[in-house]
This record gives structure tokens, C-alpha cells and sequence, in this order.
């Protein structure tokens, strides 16, 4: 589950490309799903506009930001990725993260995994 900003915007395009791009094989080993604040209408605009695989969730309640404690900033969720197993336990967190090669770095946080 990875919380970016906004939709559409240049970080948090790039980073939904590059997990877009490394889709496949990350979802041969977790369900991904994107979170931001936006609405249901901007996520559908901005998946459609970029192909993008996966879903993300409307958080624009906070329900998600307020659970997983991600910091909010005007409105906007920080950029912050946790891995999940799938019984529920968060097995990494990305506190800080960098948008280009982030794809990468999950796939290798699930790679260690097993």
C-alpha cells in the first residue's frame, strides 16, 4: 500500500509509472494499492490517462492516512509505502520515499520477503 500526495502530479506520476512499469512481476507477489486524498473521479482520471493496473483508493475521508499514521500537509497524505503480509502484519515501511526507482526498491523489500 503505497500513500502519495496527488494524482497527476510530476513525483507522484513518475512513481506510479515506474510501478506500473515492474506491475507484473510486483503482483506476482503482493496486491498493490495506491492512497491519496483525491477523489474517486481524479484516481479513474488519472488511471485511465496512464494505463495504470492496479487500484487506487479514494482516502479524501482520511480514514487511511488518520489508521496508518502518514502525515497529512495540506490536505495531501506524504509519500510513505508500507509491505503488508497477507496476514495483515506490516512487514517494511518506506518513510521517506523517492519516486524514481521506488518500483524497484518494493520489488526488492518482496523479494526478501520469500
Amino acid at each position: 500500500m503505497y500513500f502519495y500526495p496527488k494524482d497527476d502530479t510530476t513525483g507522484c506520476t513518475i512513481e506510479a509509472k515506474g510501478i506500473r512499469d515492474q506491475y507484473s512481476e510486483l503482483n506476482s507477489r503482493a496486491v498493490v494499492l495506491g492512497v491519496s486524498t483525491d477523489t474517486s473521479e481524479s484516481h479513474k482520471a488519472f488511471a485511465d490517462k496512464y494505463s495504470l493496473p492496479f487500484q487506487l483508493l479514494d482516502d479524501s475521508s482520511h480514514v487511511l492516512v488518520t489508521a496508518f499514521g502518514v502525515p497529512v500537509s495540506s490536505g495531501h497524505a506524504k509519500r510513505v509505502t508500507f509491505v503488508i503480509d497477507a496476514a495483515g502484519k506490516v512487514r517494511k515501511v518506506f518513510p521517506n520515499v523517492n519516486p524514481d526507482g521506488h518500483a524497484a526498491e518494493l520489488l526488492e523489500a518482496l523479494k526478501s520477503l520469500g
